[in-house]
């Protein structure tokens, strides 16, 4: 089921007090409040970082791609008491999504390639920090083949092991997929991960 993605404003708002990690992260430089950090996160350059499972890169590198500005914007909500989630998604991207697409696409002999992409959840809303970013993708992804609800610091290994179970018990077992096996997924997936790299212009 399509549900549009909505603005970080939906999310009720909370001054941000010290003593924890992330909002440790935020008062020095003069962030007070939870919407106020969800802006920040917004407009940091999307770019990928050296290493996702440190919650601490997006403020080391100043950027951040949808997993680590997901993972702080919930960390952050988690210790302000909000009921605010971070999601998971695998999305079926095609050249409508992504540019290029289509090569791999005739190469494997896919309708789609199963991607990740994360975002945050509150109430039946879902929110995503990473549009309007350069991000490489040409639209907003609203359209998931499945979802989950995650840890805020799941980690890259852990959201794989998610993505292949995905896999195995609910994406190819759609029709378009028939005969299709998980190592055609996942090699084509190798490929879609570099073109969104190729597609994220530089932040300096």
């Amino acid at each position: 089921m399509v549900r549009p993605m909505k603005p970080y404003t939906i999310f009720p708002d909370r001054e941000i007090h010290g003593g924890r990690l992330i909002s440790d992260s935020f008062r020095p430089i003069g962030i007070h409040s939870f919407r106020e950090a969800c802006r920040y996160v917004h407009e940091l350059p999307y770019g990928y970082n050296s290493d996702r499972d440190d919650l601490m890169i997006l403020f080391k590198e100043k950027m951040g791609s949808c997993s680590t500005k997901h993972a702080v914007i919930a960390a952050l909500a988690a210790e302000l008491g909000l009921p605010i989630t971070r999601g998971v998604g695998i999305y079926p991207m095609t050249e409508a999504i992504v540019t290029g697409t289509d090569k791999i696409l005739a190469e494997y002999g896919l309708p789609y390639v199963p991607m990740i992409h994360c975002f945050l959840e509150y109430a039946d809303y879902r929110v995503d920090l990473t549009e309007g970013n350069r991000n490489g993708k040409n639209r907003p992804i609203d359209d998931f083949l499945f979802t989950d609800r995650v840890a805020a610091t799941i980690s890259a290994k852990d959201e794989y092991m998610i993505y292949r179970r995905a896999l195995s018990e609910v994406i190819l077992k759609r029709v378009e997929l028939n005969g299709v096996d998980i190592q055609r997924i996942l090699h084509a997936r190798e490929q879609g991960l570099k073109l969104l790299k190729e597609k994220v212009l530089p932040t300096n």
